[in-house]
């Protein structure tokens, strides 16, 4: 077999690129990825889209000095989906807690109801934030178990999915089998999608 295969000539080079020319973190999960709250990624089961242990930090770094429940009222708040709402729907409504914030209510310590909205990126100060690239991540959606080829996140929400394949392979069948998986997965809302052959 050659040592040239998809993963080493186009998967590969793609995340040392974002890793040493973009300074994103870079991890391969396939097979490796150990699941549970200080696993490698800390997601619970292989249904979360959303890396809760990365958001969680990223909400306490751009809106420090609020209680716990505000932090987690917001990582709530970016997770929950209905299976019943249109996409589309879903999609607005996410894309405006990403814009504009998390609207969270909370009470300081003298038990007044204090209402905050928590920023989710830095769009000033890019570099305040999170960047992850996970090469080869499963996802169990409600029809299939997938693995994306690379998945790129910003402060633990997924922003980038890349399906990357050789020039010979059938863009039809990988955007079939590949790319329309996890389109149809609820929380992949505002979702740039990247079908890619090399």
């Amino acid at each position: 077999m050659s040592a040239y295969t998809e993963d080493t000539l186009v998967q590969q080079t793609t995340a040392d690129y974002l890793r040493d020319e973009l300074g994103w973190e870079s991890v391969y999960a396939y097979n490796e990825e150990t699941l549970g709250q200080e696993g490698t990624l800390g997601r619970k089961s292989d249904r979360e889209v959303v890396l809760t242990r990365y958001l969680g930090e990223a909400l306490v770094k751009l809106n420090p000095g609020l209680p716990m429940p505000a932090y987690q009222e917001a990582v709530r708040r970016i997770t929950e989906y209905s299976v019943i709402q249109p996409a589309l729907q879903i999609n607005g409504e996410k894309y405006e807690l990403h814009k504009d914030g998390v609207l969270v209510d909370f009470r300081n310590e003298k038990g007044e109801p204090i209402k905050r909205r928590l920023r989710v990126f830095d769009f000033d100060k890019p570099e305040n934030n999170h960047f992850l690239a996970v090469r080869e991540l499963w996802v169990q959606g409600a029809l299939y178990h997938r693995r994306a080829d690379i998945v790129c996140f910003v402060n633990g929400i997924p922003l980038l999915f890349m399906e990357l394949k050789n020039i010979h392979k059938d863009i039809r069948t990988a955007y079939e089998t590949r790319l329309w998986p996890f389109l149809i997965h609820g929380c992949w809302a505002n979702l740039l999608k990247l079908l890619y052959l090399a």
